[in-house]
């Protein structure tokens, strides 16, 4: 969820050979969420193995990261941890939201009604502590490292990006901006085609990359003031933000003000939620991030892969050893490639 900015951003569509041999931080949480709401049948039933474990996420990381893997291109995954006081009310409302929209799904279901089920299914996904522990475990699989935050990880990946260790944060939230992240990849995951809201219609989904600087550029305003936009748009911290302030307003409003305390004295901004907005800003500025990190790209290894995925969790033998094989195609080409490159 977090802030939503694409009223005012404009994103630079890329290609993925743009990305060869770079490495990007990828928000685990972000894209994880969003393999199990996609990644299903259409009813919204998600894939499932003989015992009856969820593998939408499963399916997601291993395909759609071979997909990465083959454009050369590294991805290094950011789990959250433990969630900041600031979120926990939202957290509460969102668990809440899921569980009605699993319950509204199950009826629509009984009742036919594909595509309305459907759309309930992807606002009821749900993320459990062994879907999370069973990833790291293809990611280990598939080499494909990662890091564990100690609180947000989209600030952790942001710190990651900052300090040269990644290219770009991968992640579908513009929070990742607010907290400092210099350049945002957006719909790596993402493959084909989204359907237009309202409309029986599709738009192809491409790699699209967003930079800070020329964000910030383009509004004509600081990065601190940007951080005044979202909180005044709305954050995980306080969802809807201040009443009747959109993104258009509340870009007229930070260039009116040059201290955050004179901005919050302005008779439009009525502050109605528990987290103080100082707080909110003291948070995106000086987030919970480690700062020892390691971070190897390995190799792939087939027998935990295949042990993993079709012996335990009943994948298409075919179809594995068919990506695998492509997989390790490309590689050689891409390998080849890096040698004329340099």
């Amino acid at each position: 969820m977090g802030t939503d900015f694409g009223e005012l951003i404009e994103p630079e569509e890329i290609s993925f050979d743009h990305m060869f041999n770079k490495t990007v931080a990828i928000d685990a949480m972000n894209t994880l969420y969003q393999f199990l709401s996609i990644i299903r049948q259409s009813d919204g039933t998600p894939l499932k193995d003989s015992s009856g474990n969820v593998t939408s996420h499963l399916s997601g990381i291993f395909y759609r990261n071979t997909k990465l893997l083959k454009k050369n291109i590294k991805p290094v995954y950011v789990y959250d941890g433990e969630a900041p006081d600031l979120k926990s009310k939202e957290a509460k409302e969102r668990r809440k939201k899921r569980e009605k929209a699993r319950k509204e799904w199950e009826k629509l279901k009984e009742k036919g009604k594909e595509e309305e089920a459907y759309k309930k299914a992807t606002q009821g996904s749900k993320l459990t502590s062994e879907m999370i522990k069973e990833s790291k475990k293809l990611l280990d699989a598939m080499g494909i490292p990662y890091v564990q935050a100690p609180s947000e990880g989209e600030a952790q990946a942001a710190y990651i990006q900052k300090e040269g260790y990644a290219w770009a944060v991968g992640s579908q939230d513009w929070d990742c901006l607010l907290f400092g992240a210099e350049r945002l990849a957006k719909n790596l995951t993402i493959t084909g085609k989204r359907k237009i809201s309202g409309k029986k219609a599709y738009k192809k989904v491409v790699p699209e990359k967003v930079e800070l600087e020329k964000v910030l550029d383009s509004l004509g305003i600081t990065y601190e003031k940007l951080i005044w936009m979202g909180i005044l748009i709305g954050t995980d911290f306080n969802p809807g933000g201040v009443k009747g302030i959109g993104p258009k307003t509340a870009e007229k409003l930070v260039k009116e003000y040059e201290g955050f305390g004179k901005l919050l004295s302005d008779e439009k901004v009525e502050w109605e939620h528990d987290n103080s907005p100082e707080e909110i800003l003291k948070f995106f500025k000086s987030p919970p991030i480690k700062e020892e990190i390691k971070i190897e790209h390995g190799g792939v290894d087939r027998e935990k892969l295949k042990e993993f995925l079709v012996e335990k969790h009943d994948f298409s033998e075919k179809r594995v050893e068919s990506t695998l094989k492509k997989l390790e195609k490309s590689r050689k080409e891409s390998q080849d490639d890096l040698e004329n490159y340099f």
